[in-house]
């Protein structure tokens, strides 16, 4: 088989200079230093007793790739030149199987601590990526706030630190942390400092200035200022402690991932951390076992995973990651062994208060023809309801106003 060039489509491709314009339009709230973001607020840390990592894979990953239908021929016929054959899956059960990719993440599986929710996505289709992924993090259909999720999860436990909510990579806050509380974002563990406090700063005369100009200060930059300072001074643990990068797998995923690991085990309160992985946005080049974008995408994926819970340690049993795209995408492949924009997706959630090695969600059967979707059969507010209500002891409607979510049945309550 000849392997088509692979291209992505124009919307995706430019979503970076789109995130640029975001950021800047958050200048008159926040205040930046070297690479870091830190929004107007106290800094007030205390250690978190769950925390949450929300891994975005931008770009519409195929979930009926990663979690493959089996039992449904219609998925076979549909695909007949990237199909994963139904005997290299593994974890199967009467329904679905694992991409064999997956493999790292197996240990996982059995002994409880992943699982996969099929079939989630929006109330209504959104094929757009850029703005899927903001009603994703928004998660207020209607609503003329602009306030994500995860802040107005950071916001319902009571605490005011910039400390609670953090963002890995690249160092603009995504909307779902976007809004009235505070918190960080950081191109990585080391990028969080004053810029030019460095050994080339001697007697710390810069910060000692800095203090000068701004401790008098009363007006909005002034509190940003001091809100820098306490950030700053309670994050360094973090700093301090070790960096297990060389155990992951190269690449973006794996720096965030390990640099999460070390906020994690640093306990300086941060409850709410993100990761963005891509491109999943596969319109060519999806590929088969033997090559492809999905087989390295996943690869990478597992990899970097398995090594977080690992680096965790002691801390592991705190921690529940969330994985999730904006969308999904279609049943049948395109002329250059890919798949166009769908609509239903897999969710996966691996870590504590998980009940795992088992799938969840619906899935009628599948229809073939070049249009057909991926039904949506549960709204994925619905299991991310059921995390913040079992990790966080948060009110739902708290997170997700008017919203009256489904039992998912994935998660198990705290203790206690």
């Amino acid at each position: 088989m000849t392997r088509p060039v692979r291209s992505c489509c124009t919307e995706y491709a430019t979503l970076s200079r789109r995130g640029l314009f975001r950021g800047a339009a958050l200048v008159g709230a926040t205040s930046m230093f070297g690479s870091a973001v830190v929004t107007a607020a106290a800094a007030a840390p205390t250690e978190a007793p769950s925390v949450l990592v929300v891994l975005s894979l931008r770009g519409a990953a195929d979930g009926l790739s990663l979690v493959v239908p089996h039992a449904d021929p219609v998925y076979y016929t549909a695909r007949p030149g990237i199909a994963v054959p139904a005997e290299r899956l593994l974890a199967k059960d009467g329904t679905f199987g694992l991409h064999p990719e997956l493999a790292p993440l197996l240990p996982l599986w059995r002994s409880g601590r992943l699982a996969a929710v099929h079939g989630t996505g929006l109330p209504a289709p959104n094929r757009s990526h850029f703005s899927a992924m903001e009603e994703v993090e928004d998660a207020d259909p209607g609503s003329s706030v602009r306030r994500g999720w995860l802040n107005r999860l950071i916001g319902a436990d009571g605490h005011d630190s910039p400390l609670q909510g953090f963002s890995l990579g690249g160092g603009v806050l995504p909307t779902s942390l976007y809004g009235e509380d505070p918190a960080m974002s950081a191109s990585d563990v080391s990028s969080v400092g004053i810029a030019g406090d460095d050994e080339w700063d001697p007697q710390d005369l810069r910060r000692r200035s800095l203090h000068t100009l701004w401790d008098g200060n009363r007006g909005p930059l002034g509190r940003a200022m001091r809100s820098m300072f306490a950030a700053v001074d309670a994050f360094a643990p973090v700093q301090e402690t070790a960096d297990h990068r060389d155990r992951y797998p190269q690449g973006d995923l794996g720096a965030a991932l390990a640099a999460a690991a070390r906020v994690v085990r640093g306990n300086v309160g941060v409850s709410v951390i993100t990761v963005d992985h891509g491109d999943w946005d596969m319109h060519s080049d999806l590929g088969t076992l033997e090559w492809g974008g999905l087989r390295s995408n996943a690869a990478e994926l597992a990899r970097a995973v398995a090594a977080f819970f690992d680096d965790l340690g002691d801390q592991a049993s705190k921690v529940t990651l969330v994985a999730l795209s904006e969308f999904g995408r279609r049943v049948a492949e395109n002329a250059s062994y890919g798949l166009d924009h769908g609509y239903g997706n897999v969710m996966f959630l691996a870590g504590a208060g998980v009940r795992g090695g088992r799938y969840y969600g619906t899935m009628p059967r599948l229809t073939g023809d070049e249009d057909s979707d991926v039904p949506v059969t549960t709204d994925y507010r619905s299991v991310l309801a059921e995390v913040v209500t079992s990790r966080f002891g948060v009110s739902r409607a708290a997170v997700f106003p008017g919203f009256q979510p489904e039992s998912v049945g994935v998660m198990t309550a705290l203790p206690g």
